[in-house]
């Protein structure tokens, strides 16, 4: 499908559509005009205020025509062109708008207005076939300026249609058409999908693998906006940016230190390189979020002093200087760091910085985030390169696996793009998806036309989201009852006294940074030793938790396991982002509308009705119940919500998480040699009542948290002896309560005499590494 102008409207705010007199023909004839002659189509506002709501719902509007004398035209408020203006060119600062007006009132208009505008349209001075010549004229050049340099080269080249005779086989959808199944796809996703998935072939698409023509513009164009020196468009998700980071700076035997709450990606970029790792350890609340690293683990003591006690890192590379940190920013609940306190502690600590802010490349585009991301720039004399690998997908708009790379040069080390280059191209595929580098090249311009207000918009909704959660919890509590809670501050400051969150204006909190940075004089968060100006929260990662926890992480007598709810809202449409054992996050991403969270209010609300009312799990959970009727048939949601909960309190599954978390095992050999022995066959696989004493060869990661618990290469001695309890309180949580069966990377799991057991690889305890 080409897009045409038509797909394009014009907006004509103006009470003159229906009137039966000279100025209602003009604006009528108008309209006909842009519509017949011109061929473009047409988009009827009356008033200034449901302008305003148009503007604000469709961003498909190519040219916007305002009636100035609206409020003597219709009777009823309908608010002020200045108003209207004024919203306009906060949310879109480029689309062509002109004020349609009568001769004499043209001197009304003030300069600020006429700033505004791009042209004065006289109602009855110029015939309307001369005025939409000059709007349809308008909307060309507007519609030339909105597609960014790659995609619009790519709409280009799929327009000249012309005969492929290369690479990929389907030859823009021809292939397809060949076959019913084909036929399906083609239809399904569309013809320009096929037309602009093309080959490396294509010259006037430019090289992702050497970063030239329109696709190295677009790059450099995304380097711009998201503040680095230079930025690298990479196709297989920041998994693979993260490779290429580490691939390009780190070699054999280098020593990293690296934040333990840390993607697999970042695990296995270790075993790639064959460094060692140095861990920094992250706290953990008594609610079972995670929390940042202490600060006190950047500090250049500290690292030497963990270097020294690790029992793997020989002697002689004890003093060298870590080649790279790397920490998760922001943590898989929310948390930023403050860049520039992190700088203070590691500039003279590290050769590289690397700050994996997979669901964080939206930071850069709001004062609320300032001093919270890598690329922010700080007053540093004296820092090293810093890296930045983002998830484009993720919370902007990029296609999946869509990612960028930032490279931000140091004071006094620049990192070379031709040398880093030989490991993008070690990890970088001949055949990109273009549509993907496209997603990427749009996404750049979306946020560097209207990031600020799409992000204005998002805070602000998020904000009232808490709000809302929030005041209902404390509705039902003067009632006696319950409802779900929300990780968040209770009170804040603002003008200069201590009031409810709930009744803070919502622009303050979406727009003020002061409320969410953490701090021990205020323990809402549970972090009592958390340090000043170090972390705050994203008030868009939403943390909603579940009756069953006091905040000193004592059980309260009756609970709501967060699985269960979480299960719940996917069975109505709703899937969060990651559950935990009395919380579940959700995002509040640019994407997300109000019918979405009108939605999740309405599905949580039917939960805590069903859940009073202990409605049978038959109807609530009806495959679950047909999978294991002798343990669900005859239960009721309350009664099932009860008995996890009555499990989670004699088993401690939240201390023996805590525990589990707080140790960092004893390595034994690197995680690369670790991987070695897997793929030399010198491993087997051990249960947990033989694990005592041996040594992983895989990493195992559980889900809740989403961290490793074990790496490759780590044993299982006394010390991690907590370890091994939790994973065994895990197994024999799954046998209680079987269809609950948890992720746990790294682990496969057997049935014997009916019973679930897990295993996992070991090192065979006669290999050497």
């Amino acid at each position: 499908m080409k897009l045409t102008k038509a797909d394009w409207p014009v907006l004509i705010v103006s009470g003159l559509f229906d009137m039966k007199n000279d100025a209602g023909k003009r604006v009528r004839e108008l309209e006909r005009f842009l519509i017949e002659e011109q061929h473009c189509s047409v988009v009827r506002a009356y008033c200034y205020s449901d302008a305003a709501k148009i503007v604000h719902s469709r961003a498909d509007i190519g040219v916007i025509v305002i009636d100035w004398d609206i409020a003597q035209e219709v009777k009823g408020s309908c608010g002020k062109p200045q108003a209207l203006l004024e919203e306009i060119r906060i949310r879109n600062k480029q689309i062509p708008i002109c004020l349609l007006m009568d001769d004499e009132t043209k001197e009304k208009i003030t300069t600020k207005m006429l700033s505004m505008l791009d042209e004065l349209l006289l109602k009855h001075v110029d015939t309307a076939d001369f005025l939409a010549g000059r709007i349809e004229t308008l909307l060309l050049e507007y519609i030339k300026r909105i597609n960014p340099v790659f995609f619009s080269a790519l709409v280009q080249y799929a327009e000249a249609y012309k005969y492929a005779w290369h690479t990929p086989g389907h030859m823009g959808g021809e292939g397809f058409l060949k076959s019913p199944a084909g036929v399906g796809i083609h239809k399904f996703f569309g013809e320009n999908v096929f037309r602009s998935d093309l080959s490396i072939s294509v010259p006037e698409l430019g090289s992702l693998l050497d970063h030239s023509g329109v696709t190295g513009d677009a790059e450099k164009n995304s380097a711009k906006t998201f503040g680095a020196d230079f930025t690298f468009y990479v196709l297989n998700g920041t998994s693979n940016a993260n490779q290429i980071i580490w691939r390009s700076q780190a070699v054999r035997d280098d020593i990293a230190i690296v934040d333990r709450n840390c993607h697999k990606s970042l695990n296995y970029a270790m075993v790639i390189t064959d460094i060692y790792p140095v861990y920094m350890q992250p706290r953990r609340n008594q609610l079972g979020i995670i929390g940042p690293c202490r600060l006190t683990e950047f500090n250049k003591s500290t690292i030497q002093k963990n270097i020294d006690k690790n029992q793997i890192i020989p002697a002689s590379k004890r003093k060298h200087s870590p080649v790279m940190s790397a920490l998760t920013n922001s943590t898989y609940d929310g948390l930023c760091y403050n860049v520039s306190t992190i700088k203070d502690e590691l500039e003279h600590s590290v050769q590289n910085m690397h700050f994996d802010e997979a669901w964080y490349a939206y930071a850069k585009f709001h004062p609320v985030y300032a001093n919270h991301f890598g690329m922010a720039e700080t007053q540093h004399k004296n820092h090293p390169p810093i890296f930045c690998s983002q998830s484009t997908h993720k919370l902007l708009t990029a296609f999946s696996q869509a990612s960028m790379l930032h490279v931000k040069n140091g004071s006094h080390v620049s990192i070379n793009p031709v040398e880093m280059n030989e490991s993008y191209m070690m990890h970088g595929s001949t055949s990109p998806q273009y549509s993907m580098i496209a997603s990427l090249d749009v996404a750049t311009k979306i946020v560097e036309d209207s990031g600020t207000v799409l992000l204005s918009d998002c805070l602000y909704d998020a904000v009232v989201l808490r709000q809302r959660i929030a005041s209902i919890a404390m509705e039902m509590k003067e009632k006696g009852s319950w409802f779900f809670s929300m990780w968040q501050p209770q009170q804040v400051k603002y003008e200069n006294n201590h009031v409810a969150f709930t009744k803070v204006p919502p622009e303050y909190l979406s727009s003020t940074q002061e409320p969410w940075v953490l701090s021990s004089k205020d323990d809402w968060h549970g972090f009592s030793d958390i340090e000043d100006n170090f972390v705050m929260l994203d008030p868009i990662k939403l943390t909603i938790t579940t009756p069953g926890l006091k905040t000193n992480g004592s059980y309260q007598r009756k609970g709501i396991p967060a699985m269960i709810v979480t299960n719940y809202l996917i069975n109505h449409g709703i899937v969060c982002e990651k559950t935990d054992y009395y919380s579940f996050l959700m995002l509040n991403s640019i994407g997300t509308t109000k019918a979405k969270q009108g939605t999740l209010l309405t599905a949580l609300l039917k939960f805590k009705e069903r859940y009073d009312n202990n409605v049978p799990l038959s109807e609530v959970f009806p495959n679950l119940v047909k999978q294991h009727p002798e343990h669900y048939a005859h239960v009721g949601l309350r009664e099932h919500c009860d008995a996890i909960h009555e499990y989670y309190k004699q088993h401690d599954l939240l201390g023996k998480m805590h525990d589990a978390f707080e140790i960092i095992p004893h390595q034994v050999m690197k995680p690369s040699d670790a991987y070695q022995q897997v793929v030399k066959r010198n491993v087997e696989f051990v249960t947990l009542a033989e694990l005592r004493n041996r040594v992983l060869a895989v990493m195992l990661v559980p889900y809740p948290p989403g961290i490793p618990i074990l790496m490759g290469g780590e044993k299982v001695d006394t010390t991690a002896l907590p370890i091994l309890e939790y994973l065994t309180a895990r197994e024999t949580f799954e046998n209680t309560f079987p269809g609950y069966e948890s992720d746990i990377h790294g682990v496969e799991r057997f049935t014997k005499d009916g019973k679930t057991y897990f295993k996992t690889l070991c090192v065979k305890q006669t290999a050497k590494p």
